[in-house]
């Protein structure tokens, strides 16, 4: 099925696109559990700003059997700190883990939605969360169709990580898909990068997502895409 454009009349009348980015997500998911090895895991990871991510939890105990309620502030408080804006980014990203000696991040898909690329405080987040995730030997695999903003985070990646020349870029007004396998070769740290541009009314490629060693596994956009659709009932 063609891309449609999901942040624009008439298709935004019957679906949001948070909505559907969920759903797709899902479906990317679903496919990625049957093309990897069982030693992997593959989780969905979707979070709108405003909704703190918790890293490190500190759950709390039921109520003993005495009865004595659970304090709900500590004896010992903080002195009064400073409050400075704050910017949570979107998250819609398709995790994998490696379940080798702990859980092990290998890869991650990153569905781009409208607030990753809403200001430069939102862009600079999103482009400093793949960084780190290549910075850890992580495969990332980013895919943009958001029509409503035109900033381009992959350039944003190519600029922080100073890649060369050799790497395509992509015009502001396009859409894309792009890969990116950290590797060591001869003892050299590099960045393979596999860059699709693409526009509403295309079919979608079919991206490689590397997951351990020269392990790749392929993701097929366009049938995920299509799948999506089906589950929502989008002509």
């Amino acid at each position: 099925m063609p891309l449609l454009d999901h942040f624009h009349p008439p298709v935004t009348e019957d679906i949001q696109w948070n909505s559907f980015h969920a759903v797709w997500a899902g479906s990317i998911a679903d496919a990625l559990v049957r093309a990897v090895p069982r030693e992997f895991q593959v989780r969905e990871h979707l979070k709108l700003s405003g909704g703190v991510e918790i890293d490190i939890a500190a759950l709390q105990r039921p109520t003993g059997t005495n009865g004595a309620a659970t304090p709900r502030a500590s004896d010992w408080q903080p002195p009064p700190g400073v409050a400075v804006p704050a910017t949570f980014p979107d998250q819609f990203e398709v995790l994998v883990y490696r379940q080798y000696g702990g859980k092990q991040l290998v890869a991650a898909i990153e569905l781009v939605s409208p607030g990753n690329k809403d200001d430069a405080v939102a862009r600079s987040a999103f482009v400093g969360k793949v960084v780190s995730y290549l910075h850890e030997g992580v495969s990332v695999l980013v895919v943009d169709v958001v029509t409503n903003r035109h900033a381009n985070l992959h350039a944003g990646i190519v600029d922080t990580m100073d890649m060369p020349d050799t790497v395509p870029a992509i015009p502001h007004e396009r859409l894309y898909a792009v890969s990116y396998r950290p590797v060591l070769r001869a003892g050299r740290a590099e960045i393979d990068v596999w860059v699709n541009a693409f526009d509403v009314g295309d079919s979608l490629p079919t991206m490689p997502v590397r997951l351990i060693a020269d392990y790749f596994v392929p993701v097929d956009l366009e049938a995920t895409y299509t799948d999506a659709r089906r589950r929502r009932l989008i002509d």
